[in-house]
């Protein structure tokens, strides 16, 4: 959480700092922007590549173990989906890209401000941070009423990092495999799903 409330000052007090500061110019032009999010992107890269352990584990659990995140993918866009029935400003290609995040907010928020501008950015920022919060604090009730997977699905791509210790604290230390190839999955989505959406 401590980790999660870094990152979300640090947006505030680039807001503060684009209103009240007069920052040069490279510093507020979206190339750099976008090169920052390449670096990123490769940064992901590596390490989802250095945990080649994780994937000979995953592999001792067969092709059921992937039913976990594709459970999450598809919970998650039917909810959006729902939720942007009630948002007639937004499209709901706009609800799916955030929604898309799965509370990878760092990287998806970045992605939707390039595309779409940085009220949307800063929602999915919100919302992607929300979600892991959610995970956060309701785990021990997500278990007892939802079931050992449920913080699993709800911590989208954060199950790998964030809300790992969470997760076994209520879940047990027999889904750690299970959600450390969960939150890999979904880090790999967000780079697949976001984009796409953007781009309808």
């Amino acid at each position: 959480m401590k980790q999660s409330l870094i990152y979300l000052l640090l947006f505030i007090v680039g807001i503060l700092l684009t209103i009240f500061v007069d920052l040069p110019e490279f510093l507020v032009a979206s190339s750099f922007s976008k090169w920052v999010l390449y670096l990123l992107i490769l940064l992901i890269g590596i390490q989802l590549g250095s945990g080649k352990n994780l994937f000979k584990a995953a592999k001792a659990f067969g092709g059921k173990i992937v039913l976990v995140p594709i459970a999450t993918i598809i919970g998650t866009f039917a909810a959006v989906s729902l939720v942007s029935i009630f948002l007639p400003h937004r499209s709901l290609t706009d609800c799916l890209s955030v929604g898309a995040g799965f509370a990878y907010y760092s990287l998806s928020s970045v992605l939707i401000t390039e595309a779409r501008g940085a009220e949307l950015g800063a929602l999915a920022l919100i919302a992607n941070i929300m979600r892991e919060f959610c995970v956060l604090i309701f785990a021990p009730l997500m278990v007892k009423y939802f079931g050992k997977l449920a913080p699993i699905n709800a911590g989208g791509a954060t199950t790998l990092d964030v809300t790992l210790p969470v997760i076994l604290k209520y879940s047990g230390q027999d889904f750690l495999v299970i959600s450390a190839f969960h939150g890999m999955f979904l880090d790999m989505s967000v780079m697949l799903f976001v984009p796409l959406f953007l781009s309808l």
